[in-house]
């Protein structure tokens, strides 16, 4: 059934279950992020690698908005760069995110991006990653091997992100987030087009967790997951509810 008109229709780039060790836990993972937006009222559809050519670019001509979603690791061929800590690489992943990053470009829609979603937004605009992070990577989500690791992440005075998040407390302030990657994007691996909106400390040095771009349609990425809601806070809630909203633009005018 199609969605009622104005109905935002949104895009969810996922890992293939069929190709991951457990299928079942990772087609729950990619069932939070479809839960996520859905409970704000887009209609959503999951697409990964799997499916045909010609699905995917149908999928990419009718979507409102894109949700990049985690993973595996981003080849650092992408960003110029030799293995230096990469491990999981999903180059079919790549390619599928490449074009659908690409389609959203070319229409100006709304476009989030979560763990490794953040990551390849970062490459795809021209930035660079940190390929590998001590202390980071905590138990793997739905595998009963433990809690969420957490840290802090400092949000950046006066961003976007910053005032979803606490908009009564416009100095920023700090979150706690959940911890699930071992690469990272640096300050000075931050693409052009986005400004920092979240830093947190690594042995590294501060990492860009969460970012934005300044003008132009909505580009937002979070290094924590936020659909993993027994470990995030509750007003993450809302930086899926200003998505939806951002996507109900381009729905309207469809």
């Amino acid at each position: 059934m199609a969605p009622a008109p104005g109905t935002p229709r949104i895009v969810v780039t996922v890992a293939d279950p069929g190709r991951q060790a457990d299928p079942a836990v990772a087609a729950h993972r990619n069932d939070l992020y479809v839960a996520a937006l859905g409970r704000h009222g887009a209609a959503v559809l999951a697409v990964s690698a799997a499916i045909s050519a010609d699905d995917r670019r149908a999928a990419f001509a009718a979507m409102d908005g894109l949700l990049l979603s985690g993973g595996a690791d981003v080849d650092p061929a992408r960003y110029g760069a030799a293995p230096a800590g990469a491990l999981d690489i999903d180059g079919d992943r790549d390619a599928l995110e490449r074009e659908a990053w690409a389609a959203a470009e070319a229409r100006a829609l709304p476009v989030l991006g979560i763990c490794r979603g953040l990551q390849a937004m970062n490459v795809f605009a021209g930035g660079s990653l940190l390929q590998d992070v001590d202390g980071h990577a905590g138990p793997a989500w739905g595998t009963g091997a433990g809690p969420a690791l957490t840290h802090p992440m400092r949000l950046v005075p006066g961003s976007r992100l910053a005032r979803i998040l606490s908009p009564t407390n416009l100095g920023g302030g700090v979150v706690s987030v959940n911890s699930y990657h071992h690469q990272g994007v640096l300050p000075s691996g931050l693409a052009p087009a986005f400004t920092a909106a979240g830093l947190s400390p690594s042995p590294a040095g501060d990492l860009v967790e969460a970012f934005e771009a300044p003008g132009g349609p909505f580009r937002m990425a979070v290094q924590c997951h936020p659909e993993r809601t027994e470990s995030t806070p509750a007003a993450f809630d809302r930086l899926f509810a200003f998505f939806v909203d951002a996507c109900r633009g381009p729905a309207t005018a469809r």
